[in-house]
C-alpha cells in the first residue's frame, strides 16, 4: 500500500524517541500509590508490537470502596469544596504548569500505551490538557447563582453547589484529553472524584495523579483506580455513595451505566457515546479541500474517534472527481511507528479492536461494497491497518450503520440537498456532522436540519475548550467543555425567605 513510506516500518527496531520509564503502576487512593486489595495486576500492551509494557494494579470493588470512602471524606470534611474558588483555581494553575514541564513524558506514555502519534500528543493533546485546567481554573471563582424577584412577599436566590463525589470513566482513544474534559470542571466546581481510566491505556492517568499531588490537590480529591470495566467500572456505576457518573465510551456500555445508576441510588449520569457522523460534500465544494477533510475526518487518530466522519456523502456532480482525489491523497497517508514524525497513522489500540475493524472490512466486501483502497493489515507485528475506503455503499450495510472505530470510510453519492439531509439523519447516532459548501444558504439549511450535537462547516474536528460538545440520540447527553461542562457538576439550590413590610415587590 502506498501509505507506508519507503524505509518506514510498523515499529522500527531503533525507536525514534527514547522510551519512557514507567514510574507509576499502582492504584492512587487518598493521596498514596498502593497495591490493589487482591494484589492482582494486569498487563498493559504496546500496540506497536503486541508486547507487554508493564503490569498495572488491577482494582476491583473493594478498591473502589476505598477510593469512594476517601473521596467522600474529602468532600464532606476536607478543605477542597470549602476553599474560595480562587484558591482552587490557583492549585489548578500549578497543576497545569507541572503538566507543561512533563509534556514529553506524558505524550510518550499515551503513544506507547494507546498508539497515539507522539508528535500530535506533544504539540496538541498534552498542551490542551494544561489549557483545559487553566480555562476552568479561571471559572472556579465565578460560580454564581442569581437573586430572584418573586410575585409574592418572598425573596429567593439560587446557590450553585458542587454535586459531590463523581465517578469518571475514561476511554482509551484520548486518555489525556477526555480525562481533563471531566476532571478539570469537577475540580473547579469543588467536587471530589474516582477516576477509572481504560484498561488499554492506564499509564498517563497515574502520572497525572502524581502531578496533582505535587500541585497541592488535597488527598482524597482525586483517586485513580486502574482495572477492567466489568469489575472496577461496574463498581463505580453501582456505588451507593457516588453522586454522579460521567462516562465516555460505547453506546452499549452507556446503556449499562444508566441501568446501574437506576438500580443503585439514581445517581446523575452524563454520557458521551458513539457516532456514525456524516460528512456532506456539495457540488460547489473545493474538491481538494473536501478530500483533505474527508481523509482527516476518518483517519485522524487511526479512526478511533467518536465523531469520525465515517459516512461521506458526495453530491453526484463532483463524485468522480472526489473519488480520484481521495485515492491520490490516501497514498501519501503514512502508516507506521507513531514515534516517527513522518507517520500520520499509528496502530489500533489493541488486538480486539484490530480484529473488529478487519471483520467489518470483510462485512463490507461480503455485502457488496467496492473496496477502493486499503483493507489489509500493515506489517508483521503490531495492530496496523491500511487506510480503507469503500464505494458503492448502501445505507443499510453494516459498514454504514455500525460504529467501526477504525480507518474505514463509506463513500456514497447523493443528488439533492433533501436526499443528503434525509440520509445523513438515517442513523441512531447524533454526535457530529460536517458540511462542505460555498453556499451559505445550503450551509444554514443543512446545519439546522441534521440531528447532531456539533456541525462543522468547511472544517472538521474544530473543537475548542470554549464550545460545548456532546450528542443527540444514542450518542448520549450532557456536554463537555464550555460553561455547560462545568454546570453539569453543580446542583442548583433555591433558597426562599419571607419579606415583611416591603414597600414594593
Amino acid at each position: 500500500m502506498g501509505g507506508q513510506s519507503e524505509g518506514s516500518s510498523t515499529c522500527s527496531e531503533e525507536s525514534f524517541v527514547k522510551m519512557p520509564t514507567i514510574k507509576f503502576t499502582k492504584l492512587f487512593i487518598n493521596g498514596e500509590f498502593i497495591d490493589s486489595v487482591s494484589g492482582k495486576t494486569f498487563e498493559t500492551i504496546d500496540p506497536r508490537t503486541g508486547e507487554v509494557i508493564t503490569r498495572v494494579a488491577e482494582g476491583d470493588k473493594e478498591d473502589v470502596d476505598l477510593a469512594v470512602k476517601a473521596a467522600r471524606a474529602a468532600f464532606d470534611h476536607g478543605p477542597w469544596p470549602r476553599l474560595p474558588g480562587a484558591e482552587r483555581g490557583a492549585i489548578m494553575l500549578k497543576f497545569a504548569d507541572l503538566i507543561d514541564e512533563h509534556t514529553e513524558e506524558l505524550a510518550k506514555l499515551d503513544t506507547v500505551d494507546a498508539g497515539k502519534l507522539f508528535s500530535c500528543g506533544k504539540a496538541v493533546d498534552i498542551p490542551q490538557v494544561a489549557q483545559t485546567l487553566r480555562y476552568y481554573a479561571g471559572a472556579a471563582d465565578k460560580i454564581h447563582g442569581e437573586v430572584l424577584k418573586m410575585s409574592r412577599e418572598l425573596q429567593a436566590y439560587t446557590l450553585l453547589e458542587p454535586i459531590g463525589v463523581v465517578g469518571h470513566i475514561i476511554p482509551w482513544n484520548f486518555p489525556s484529553t477526555v480525562l481533563f474534559a471531566k476532571i478539570a470542571p469537577s475540580f473547579a466546581a469543588g467536587c471530589t472524584m474516582v477516576v477509572k481510566p481504560a484498561e488499554q491505556s492506564p499509564l498517563s492517568a497515574l502520572y497525572y495523579a502524581h502531578l496533582a499531588k505535587l500541585a497541592g490537590v488535597p488527598d482524597g480529591v482525586l483517586n485513580v483506580i486502574t482495572g477492567y470495566g466489568e469489575t472496577a467500572g461496574a463498581a463505580i456505576t453501582h456505588h451507593m455513595d457516588i453522586d454522579k457518573v460521567s462516562f465516555t465510551g460505547s453506546s452499549e456500555v452507556g446503556r449499562e451505566v444508566m441501568q446501574a445508576a437506576a438500580k443503585s441510588n439514581l445517581k446523575e449520569v452524563s454520557l458521551e457515546l458513539g457516532g456514525k457522523s456524516p460528512l456532506l460534500i456539495f457540488d460547489d465544494a473545493d474538491v481538494d479541500m473536501a478530500a483533505d477533510l474527508a481523509l482527516l475526518g476518518i483517519l485522524f487518530n487511526k479512526g478511533e474517534i467518536c465523531m469520525a466522519s465515517s459516512r461521506v456523502f458526495v453530491q453526484e456532480g463532483i463524485y468522480d472527481e472526489l473519488v480520484k482525489k481521495l485515492t491520490e491523497k490516501a497514498k501519501d497517508w503514512v502508516v507506521g511507528d507513531p514515534f516517527d514524525p513522518n507517520v500520520r497513522q499509528g496502530p489500533q489500540v489493541d488486538k480486539t479492536q484490530y480484529e473488529k475493524i478487519l471483520t467489518y472490512i470483510e462485512h463490507g466486501k461480503r455485502q457488496g461494497a467496492t473496496l477502493l483502497i486499503g483493507g489489509k493489515p500493515v506489517g508483521k507485528k503490531g495492530y496496523f491497518i491500511e487506510p480503507t475506503v469503500f464505494t458503492d455503499v448502501k445505507d443499510d450495510m453494516l459498514i454504514a450503520t455500525d460504529e467501526i472505530f477504525g480507518p474505514v470510510m463509506s463513500l456514497m453519492k447523493f443528488k439533492t440537498i433533501e436526499e443528503g439531509i434525509e440520509r445523513a439523519n438515517k442513523t441512531k447516532y447524533g454526535l457530529a456532522a460536517g458540511i462542505v459548501t460555498k453556499n451559505i444558504d445550503v450551509a444554514n439549511t443543512v446545519s439546522r436540519s441534521i440531528r447532531a450535537g456539533t456541525i462543522w462547516i468547511n472544517c472538521y474536528f474544530a473543537l475548542s475548550i470554549d464550545v460545548p460538545f456532546g450528542g443527540y440520540k444514542m450518542s448520549g447527553f450532557g456536554k463537555d467543555y464550555g460553561m455547560q461542562g462545568l454546570h453539569k457538576y453543580l446542583h442548583t439550590k433555591s433558597v426562599v425567605t419571607p419579606i415583611y413590610n416591603s414597600p414594593w415587590l
